[in-house]
């Protein structure tokens, strides 16, 4: 329940519409930059494409040399048929043939020739007729061939092989070519099915490069939700098995909760002992000035002495206030806190008519005590019944930020209401605009101080009554279980 709550508002002022004073914190804010396993998919994307592309230019360089020695060793076997055949007993050179039929078609790139030693033509292919085929420049290798690529009459590039032979006493030159556009055309052909396999290939290697990543991150999905559990207050610390990368991280943050527990134990323990060690020297100065009532001494040290209880227990509230928020782990049920301070309170004020709008199931629990929810909300619901005229609102409803599900509670009512310089100054600390009805104005300030360290924000705004709305904006958490009520 509430205590010390403040009066806050005047009976004579009205707010203009649309405006507002507001109290809002902020923690240290992270920045979320991109997906590891986006990156790492993007990442093996662009490795994949550039690897698979210089397989696919490989692949077809090595398919394109090994049609080039087929063509060669093609070529070298039709000339040692003809030099074989121009050896035999009785042979007759200009009678030679191949019996290929590529040979035998004009314009294919496919020729034969065979010269004498001063360069004339003895025998030639059917192809080969009215060509003009330029003779190979260079030496003969050891084993008597040479080689060289040309193109013939018709633009085709030929590949062509030529042996020195003799025949009968005399030398002769047997030239061979074959269509090197016949495998070039063959060599695209393949660097297309190439791609096409190898970009299949690559896509499904990407994918399951993707998913690899995926599977390879769900630790770190365990980890935070773990840690989400602790801070909702499902789990004390953090548990489960992790890889040895991810470990250490885990067993540092239970350690950081270990530590933060113990720190707020001991300064538990510290406001307790100060408590009690301030108490029994302030009754005694209390005491003492009463057993001298009349001289001035006495009313100044009771004046003073009171002071200092004020602050003592201030302060002391403020302690109790930290410690107890600081707790990771803590959530209640907004709704059945809401629904027992309205009964409370229609009971208090029996002539205020308090409409509560129940929410639905949906509605996130307050991440924090149940008793820093009763104090907050309880204070701005006392406020409301002191200063309406019979007729307070109350909802709830759920908000998305950036840091998570929010709750918001609004308080409104149809009393006097509150002017834009009355609702900031109501926001200070042990302000109060009418001192003529009862209260310490430390109401809102607890109420404040709640609200900073829950990392919320409290707003003074223009109830759609008339009075004021007031918006209490509290971190949510899951929801922890059925409600009742």
């Amino acid at each position: 329940m509430p205590s010390g709550t403040d009066s806050t508002r005047p009976s004579n002022v009205q707010p203009n519409a649309g405006e507002e004073a507001a109290i809002d914190t902020a923690g240290p804010k992270t920045s979320r930059r991109g997906s590891i396993a986006v990156s790492l998919f993007w990442l093996s994307a662009a490795w994949l494409i550039v690897a698979l592309v210089g397989t696919s230019f490989l692949l077809t360089e090595l398919y394109s040399r090994a049609l080039d020695n087929s063509l060669t060793d093609t070529l070298k076997f039709h000339i040692d048929s003809l030099a074989g055949r121009s050896l035999e007993p009785e042979a007759q050179v200009d009678e030679l043939r191949i019996q290929d039929p590529r040979f035998g078609r004009a314009a294919t790139g496919w020729y034969w020739v065979i010269r004498d030693g001063e360069g004339n033509i003895v025998n030639l292919s059917r192809s080969a007729v009215g060509m003009r085929l330029p003779a190979i420049i260079g030496p003969f290798d050891p084993d008597g061939y040479r080689s060289g690529v040309m193109t013939d009459d018709n633009g085709v590039r030929i590949r062509a092989v030529e042996r020195a032979i003799i025949s009968e006493g005399r030398p002769l030159q047997v030239m061979v070519t074959g269509s090197l556009d016949e495998i070039l055309a063959l060599v695209g052909e393949f660097r297309g099915q190439t791609l096409m396999v190898l970009g299949a290939v690559g896509i499904a290697l990407a994918i399951m490069s993707g998913i690899g990543a995926r599977l390879a991150l769900r630790p770190i999905g365990r980890l935070e939700a773990a840690i989400e559990k602790v801070r909702e207050g499902e789990a004390q610390a953090i548990t489960g098995a992790y890889p040895r990368e991810i470990a250490p991280l885990a067993e540092e943050v239970n350690e950081l909760l270990r530590s933060n527990t113990q720190i707020i134990e001991r300064a538990r323990n510290q406001v307790g002992n100060l408590a009690h060690g301030l108490k029994t020297p302030l009754a005694v100065l209390r005491n003492e000035a009463h057993l001298h009532k009349g001289s001035p001494l006495a009313k100044v040290v009771v004046s003073e002495s009171d002071k200092m209880t004020s602050l003592v227990s201030t302060y002391l509230d403020r302690a109790r206030i930290a410690s107890r928020t600081a707790i990771v782990g803590k959530r209640a049920d907004a709704t059945l806190v809401m629904l027992r301070l309205v009964r409370v309170m229609e009971k208090l004020n029996s002539g205020t008519t308090i409409a509560f709008v129940r929410p639905d199931a949906s509605l996130p629990w307050f991440r924090g005590d149940e008793g820093d929810l009763e104090e907050m909300a309880g204070n701005l619901l006392d406020n409301a019944c002191k200063w309406s005229r019979g007729k307070i609102a109350v909802s709830m409803v759920a908000e998305r930020a950036q840091s998570g599900p929010m709750l918001l509670i609004k308080v409104e009512d149809d009393g006097p209401g509150l002017t834009p310089e009355e609702a900031e100054k109501v926001l200070r600390r042990g302000v109060r605009l009418d001192e003529k009805t009862p209260g310490s104005g430390l109401g809102l300030d607890i109420v404040k101080e709640l609200v900073d360290v829950y990392g919320g924000s409290l707003a003074l705004k223009r109830s759609v009554l008339g009075g004021v709305l007031a918006e209490l904006r509290l971190p949510g958490a899951r929801l922890g279980g059925p409600r009742l009520g």
